[in-house]
């Protein structure tokens, strides 16, 4: 496909094929807001994503899924039976004009149709082939299913949330899947990068196991260096030094996030942080007396780690989150506010750029908010649109695009093709 010379988006003039379930969606969602036009292909009778509620007013309904709505606005839709041989042949056609295709079926059911990337390489050489699995395509584990919670618990995320005389927790939304799709248009980008320089395609295989891994940020290092498990510590850091640190403290109206660190990144913030209880008759002798520039967080006693944290907690409880936030930026503090849905969606910052999308739904009689893009066009804002009805353009890619007549699309429908 011809790219425009001066795009007004990253992505523009690429066209994906999305033929993910719940395990890809986001992907093609992010390709989507970069500019690609994704076309998501579902089966004749509606994809199964389509049943996952929550729904449009608790009315269960195929058009109705708010979950499908969040993440396939911005793409166009066409039904198409990839088991039939017409539905085959239609799609080989589609992939000819295609740049890349994200899939998310069991491994080895593609090339049980005839549909592998051997094949979709052969129709087109510059073709990306995207796939995301439970556990990859290779491995013992590549036949096996998984739900978000043993994905979670799998990856190593789980153990690290919850209390330590707890039971190991995991976040109340399904998130396995997000991590897996969102590495998953990180690699199909850098796919396509590689593509402008070489011109090959080339398959990429998405383990969300492996995706979620790397959530796990320090844990594995911490093992393969020092054989150190890292456990579950609540609202404390704990491993980086021999005392447990708090992280989440209590406030007037809810909860921010501040650690004291060492070294340089602790030095200021934590001077700053002996100033303000000064100013409050919070700063005893002691805590006065520290030079935050030799202060040594390996060598720190619980004992002073836990007067510290007294302290700094009773000055936080006589404020709100945003005048902590407030302070903080005044003063050279490195904190933050626990933010909660609200916060996010009145967000001053996020508002200031536009963030919040306005998508109108004729079907549904009104407008919702969606997340926008996380990247801002400076030229000028795409458009968004909401998410396609079953089969919504057929007509605008079999007909205008493929050339197929009316007549062979009543056939094709007749015969459960499309």
């Amino acid at each position: 496909m011809k790219r425009k010379q001066t795009a007004e988006s990253l992505l523009e003039g690429y066209r994906g094929l999305d033929l993910t379930d719940e395990k890809g969606l986001l992907c093609g969602r992010i390709l989507a807001d970069l500019g690609a036009e994704i076309i998501k292909i579902e089966p004749p009778q509606g994809d199964p994503v389509r049943k996952f509620g929550p729904f449009y007013r608790d009315i269960p309904h195929p058009e109705h899924s708010l979950y499908w709505l969040a993440y396939n606005v911005n793409k166009k839709g066409i039904t198409l039976n990839i088991e039939t041989r017409d539905g085959q042949e239609l799609f080989l056609r589609l992939v000819k004009k295609a740049d890349f295709v994200l899939e998310s079926f069991s491994a080895g059911y593609l090339e049980r149709l005839g549909l592998g990337y051997p094949k979709l390489s052969e129709v087109n050489p510059h073709l990306v082939v995207t796939s995301i699995t439970p556990f990859g395509h290779s491995g013992p584990y590549q036949d096996h299913k998984a739900s978000d919670i043993t994905l979670m618990a799998m990856g190593g995320f789980m153990y690290m949330i919850g209390e330590p005389e707890r039971a190991p927790l995991r976040i109340s939304f399904d998130q396995a899947y997000l991590h897996a799709a969102s590495e998953a248009a990180v690699a199909t980008l850098v796919a396509l990068y590689y593509r402008g320089i070489s011109g090959e395609g080339q398959h990429i295989d998405v383990s969300a196991q492996a995706s979620l891994i790397t959530s796990t940020v320090n844990a594995i290092p911490f093992w393969q260096l020092n054989q150190v498990i890292l456990g579950r510590a609540g609202c404390y850091r704990i491993g980086l030094t021999a005392t447990r640190q708090r992280q989440l403290w209590e406030c007037k109206d809810g909860y921010v996030i501040f650690y004291i660190a060492g070294g340089a990144f602790g030095a200021k913030s934590n001077a700053a942080l002996v100033d303000w209880l000064d100013s409050e008759g919070l700063a005893d002798d002691f805590v006065k007396g520290i030079d935050w520039d030799s202060f040594d967080m390996a060598t720190v006693t619980q004992e002073v780690q836990d007067h510290l944290e007294k302290l700094a907690g009773s000055l936080f409880k006589r404020y709100t989150t945003t005048e902590l936030y407030e302070q903080a930026i005044k003063r050279g503090l490195v904190l933050c506010p626990v933010s909660t849905p609200k916060e996010i969606v009145e967000n001053p910052q996020l508002k200031a750029r536009d963030y919040w999308v306005k998508v109108r739904h004729d079907e549904l009689g009104q407008s919702f908010s969606y997340p926008g893009p996380f990247v801002k066009y400076l030229t000028s804002p795409r458009p968004y649109h909401r998410a396609p009805l079953i089969g919504e353009h057929n007509k605008e890619i079999y007909q205008g695009e493929l050339g197929l007549s009316e007549e062979q699309l009543v056939t094709l429908k007749q015969a459960g093709v499309i």
